[in-house]
């Protein structure tokens, strides 16, 4: 595991951004060798997409032959509701770059049948030959997508019944809890770990817990982003408010090997 650490949110957001960009510029994908993204929602990429939509209208990068997969969307929202994560990766992200509108992948929190719908996700996914870098963020209790504490460690697409607590959080997007839907469709933890890389950012105070959890602690379903340590290619990005909970000994050891590695991008 790698932890990149930087001084606030906008360097972690450049950090991240270049680094997505070298790996898409690095694989040189084409018609016949899609390169395969997989993107999350909510405030935490927000500084990605901006970067990445910067790149893309500067001609460094092209998302032509990319490929994308949502983490995951509200159960009872159509695609136009202004909270729907369809909505959020629309407006924030894919109508600002020059991606094949064919070649992006969001749950359908609307399907008919959404066993059907998780299984057909988990299907196109390998059928595109795996994820080949999932970004993703994590909340204060270390959930990632909507894996929460619990979840097992196995787990791929599914409906995911929602906390109290994350429905409180996510409320602010709406206009009261009661409009929150208490369900979603998300992907697994395996389904993301199953990725050739993964990274995730934190960022600020409040996830400091988290990333210690990530990082100095044992492996278990109540910290899910502690699943990191067992994969071979994950990035933890954070900046330095987020560190707080580390020990120091921690702390200079990722510094200092980090120290002679040069910027994507560079």
């Amino acid at each position: 595991m790698r932890l990149i650490i930087k001084k606030n949110y906008e360097e972690c957001s450049k950090w991240v951004g270049d680094y997505i960009a070298s790996k898409i510029i690095d694989f040189n994908p084409s018609n016949n060798k899609q390169y395969v993204l997989g993107l999350p929602t909510g405030s935490t990429p927000l500084g990605v997409y901006k970067r990445l939509i910067e790149l893309n209208k500067k001609g460094t990068i092209s998302f032509k032959n990319v490929v994308t997969f949502n983490m995951d969307e509200y159960v009872g929202l159509n695609a136009e509701h202004p909270q729907s994560y369809h909505y959020f990766m629309k407006h924030n992200f894919f109508d600002y770059i020059d991606i094949d509108k064919n070649n992006v992948h969001i749950l359908n929190g609307i399907a008919p049948d959404l066993i059907k719908e998780c299984n057909s996700y988990e299907d196109e996914i390998k059928n595109k030959g795996g994820i080949n870098l999932f970004l993703g963020g994590t909340g204060n209790d270390g959930h990632i997508a909507f894996n929460e504490p619990g979840s097992s460690l196995s787990s791929k697409t599914r409906i995911k019944t929602l906390t109290e607590d994350t429905r409180i959080v996510n409320s602010r997007f709406f206009n009261s809890i009661d409009e929150v839907p208490k369900t979603a469709l998300t992907v697994g933890i395996k389904t993301i770990t199953d990725s050739k890389e993964v990274v995730i950012m934190m960022s600020g105070a409040a996830k400091g817990i988290a990333l210690a959890h990530a990082i100095e602690e044992p492996i278990s379903q109540m910290w899910p982003v502690s699943i990191l340590q067992m994969h071979e290619k994950a990035i933890i990005v954070c900046d330095e408010s987020a560190i707080g909970e580390l020990k120091v000994k921690t702390v200079n050891y990722f510094k200092d090997i980090e120290k002679n590695i040069k910027e994507p991008l560079a």
